[in-house]
């Protein structure tokens, strides 16, 4: 069945927007990044036959253009677009693997922390995600705020750490004023994310508050007890 016949809802598009990327299949990310088909084959059906031919992404990614491009429908604009969202998606992996390697101790994490956070103009609230080692999977920006606070969602937290399948977390947000000093409010949300956190079998080891050249531990500071 053509693309344009199936349900809104059930294209990839809408797919993705509904459910997030996680959803779709190899073909139907593949779909998306050409965008369109030609007048006999829908993008779906292009990508569909691609992976059938190369029986995995990562060899079809490896196949020289001209492999590639003898694909009915797929001309140099298509194999570009193509070519252009698996390298985005390797800078991606280069990116995570060179932070991996930064953060291989506590000093050097909360290093990477101070520096990230501490010339921040807004607050920002970022967590450092860790397998079951205690080694780095991600580092991520979660929320943004306004130059005094941001909001932070225990669930939305939970939802990330749940994505990245990790075991533990360093939290850790700035203070644009300057003063590493915790708050009560920073008390009663690590309070609340450790809570929501340990339902799902994930441990808090620490939340670092950085002002202008410190990072305050709440581990060192016997707050996490």
């Amino acid at each position: 069945m053509k693309l344009l016949a199936w349900p809104v809802a059930d294209r990839p598009r809408e797919k993705l927007f509904r459910h997030g990327p996680d959803a779709l299949s190899d073909a139907e990310l593949i779909a998306l990044t050409l965008r369109s088909g030609d007048a006999r084959r829908d993008a779906l059906e292009i990508s569909q036959s691609l992976l059938n031919r190369f029986r995995s992404l990562s060899a079809l990614f490896a196949a020289p253009p001209q492999e590639v491009c003898i694909e009915s429908g797929l001309g140099p604009a298509r194999y570009a677009s193509l070519r252009a969202g698996f390298e985005l998606a390797k800078r991606t992996l280069r990116e995570q693997a060179e932070v991996r390697d930064v953060l291989r101790s506590p000093q050097a994490v909360r290093d990477y922390l101070r520096l990230t956070l501490q010339q921040r103009q807004a607050e920002v609230f970022m967590a450092v995600f860790l397998d079951s080692q205690h080694r780095v999977i991600c580092a991520e920006e979660l929320f943004k705020g306004t130059l005094t606070q941001t909001s932070v969602y225990p669930r939305e937290v939970v939802k990330r750490s749940l994505y990245f399948n990790c075991a533990a977390v360093i939290l850790a947000h700035n203070h644009p004023s300057g003063v590493a000093e915790p708050s009560e409010a920073d008390r009663i949300l690590t309070q609340a994310l450790r809570t929501a956190l340990a339902a799902v079998d994930i441990k808090v080891l620490d939340h670092f508050v950085v002002g202008h050249g410190e990072a305050i531990s709440f581990a060192e500071r016997g707050l996490l007890n």
